[in-house]
């Protein structure tokens, strides 16, 4: 249910950035030729190459794997420059801002620390491929208008980063 889900979430945001005039491909692990391409890294780079946005659905394809070890493993595939984790946080804390009043943002935190302090930012393993791989991970709220381009333009306080 959950790689399907993803595929579903790709596809609005297709039709959302094209109706913005951008030109995107969704390309999922998983083979549903009728809604997108399966993923060939080949294509995805042929994609890139053109300008186009590719967008990674259905995780890795195998049970077992998160979603965030599959965007990083994708990321590390297409040689990304850092990800972007868009969740309903403006960031990294040491504890759930939901749940503690006290909670306290934490705007640059490395790997290591990340993997020890179990913060939870990202699973263990996609945490230790992007260090492996020395990829950044951007850590931004998702629903506030505006964000990614805050990220883009690196204005600081908007968002955390494990690096």
């Amino acid at each position: 249910m959950g790689m399907l889900a993803t595929v579903i979430n790709a596809v609005a945001m297709q039709e959302a950035l094209e109706h913005m005039g951008l030109d995107v491909r969704v390309q999922s692990a998983v083979e549903i030729k009728e809604v997108c391409e399966t993923y060939i890294y080949r294509k995805a780079i042929r994609h890139l190459e053109k300008g186009r946005l590719v967008i990674f659905a259905a995780g890795t394809g195998n049970p077992f794997f998160t979603t965030d070890t599959a965007a990083t493993l994708r990321a590390i595939e297409i040689g990304a420059d850092l990800i972007v984790k868009a969740t309903k946080v403006d960031g990294i804390y040491d504890k759930d801002p939901n749940k503690f009043e006290d909670a306290k943002k934490i705007d640059v935190i490395g790997y290591n620390e990340a993997l020890i302090g179990n913060i939870e930012v990202m699973d263990d393993t996609a945490i230790s491929l992007a260090k492996d791989n020395q990829l950044p991970i951007v850590v931004c709220n998702m629903f506030k208008q505006g964000n990614l381009l805050h990220v883009i333009k690196d204005q600081k306080g908007v968002f955390s980063m494990v690096k």
